[in-house]
Parts: structure tokens; C-alpha cells; sequence
């Protein structure tokens, strides 16, 4: 199996890449390619430059693939089409960057659920979807994505939609793998990064 993890994004709030701020003393992109080694054994991470490349390059070594998205928009919908023409594999999982919290046991179901389906996308009981936490049918959200890129449709869901036979996961369901659904936890701000300092003591979970 494979994963993407959506890098590209520069954040204003931590004024550096945020793949490479660091949580206990680990940038979050090495917490999400951790929580990945039992996974998937293709895993590529999308930038937006080359010198972005070069900066996650001394970070990541040798442990994934670094890809530069092709089109000079800013959208996680472009870093997911990269992502999605790079794998060698049928199916990958689509990350972000910034959630080290992840559990492999959600993320292994993911690919099990869609086996045969465009998608698994989990879904919370209002009606959100996590499109950055979900398993792709690589060559056809490839395509979905392109398609949507050429009407000027900027956003994951567009694709989500062009493709069609997804299967939804409800959060109800990922909880008897991930209790507190720490899975979907972002670090965007400063404070969120202190939540997680003091999530990641040892017994926190």
C-alpha cells in the first residue's frame, strides 16, 4: 500500500514549513511517517519547490519519496494529484503533514474498506468529511482530480464528487480503533502544538 502526505503548505502561525515544526523534540512529518511504517511501504511526500524539497530532504533521508506538485496553485487538491501520479500502487492513503497522532490500526481499515470503491472517507455523524484522512483508488482520483483542475475547482471535495462510489466511514464507527479520535488532530496554531506537547507525555493515552 501506499500514502501521500500533503506538505506543500507554508504556515503564517509557525513561520516555517509545518511538516517541520517540531513536537517533542520530532518534526511532524517523522511522527506521520512513524505511524506509517506498519502501513504502507510507498510513501511519498509532496512539496511545492525545490527548495522546499531540499529542506524535507535532510529531514526525511531516505524513508519516502519527495515529489514536487507541478502547478503553481496552492491547494492541497494539486498535492493530492501529485501524490496520486506518483504511487506504484493501486491504492493510497491521502495525509497531512501536521497529525502525529495517527493510529495504524484506523489508517490499515481505511485500506481494507476500500478495496473495490473510488474511496473510503470517513465521515462525521453532522455530515463532515475528513478528505485528508482517506484512502483513494489512485488512478481514479487522479483523474477526478484533473478533471475539476481544468473547471478551475480548487477543493478536494470537488474531486470527491466527480468520482463517485465512495464508501463513507462514520467516525462512530473508527472509534473502536482510535477512541478519542485523535487521528484527525491538526497542529495549527501554537496552542495546538502545546496540546499536543502535553497529549505525547508518556501515559497520556
Amino acid at each position: 500500500m501506499s500514502a501521500i502526505i500533503i506538505a506543500g503548505g507554508v504556515s503564517k502561525r509557525f513561520g516555517q514549513d509545518k511538516g517541520l515544526v517540531k513536537l517533542a523534540e520530532k518534526p511532524l512529518v517523522l511522527h506521520v511517517l512513524d505511524k506509517l511504517e506498519s502501513v504502507a511501504n510507498d510513501v511519498v511526500v509532496v512539496v511545492n519547490s525545490r527548495i522546499q524539497k531540499e529542506k524535507f530532504a535532510k529531514t526525511i533521508k531516505k524513508r519516502a519519496r519527495i515529489v514536487i506538485d507541478s502547478k503553481n496553485v496552492q491547494t492541497p487538491l494539486v498535492g493530492a494529484l501529485a501524490g496520486f501520479e506518483a504511487v506504484q500502487t493501486d491504492y493510497a492513503l491521502l495525509l497531512p503533514c501536521d497529525t502525529p497522532f495517527l493510529f495504524p490500526n484506523l489508517l490499515s481499515f481505511l485500506f481494507e474498506v476500500c478495496v473495490n470503491k473510488a474511496a473510503a472517507i470517513p465521515r462525521w455523524p453532522n455530515g463532515n468529511i475528513e478528505p485528508l484522512h482517506s484512502a483513494y483508488r489512485a488512478k481514479i482520483a487522479a483523474e477526478a482530480a484533473r478533471s475539476v483542475l481544468s473547471d478551475q475547482r480548487f477543493d478536494l471535495r470537488a474531486m470527491i464528487t466527480e468520482m463517485g462510489n465512495i464508501r463513507y466511514i462514520s467516525t462512530i464507527v473508527l472509534r473502536s480503533f482510535d477512541p478519542k479520535l485523535r487521528t484527525f488532530l491538526n497542529i495549527n496554531t501554537p496552542g495546538d502544538l502545546s496540546i499536543a506537547e502535553n497529549m505525547i507525555r508518556p501515559g497520556s493515552f
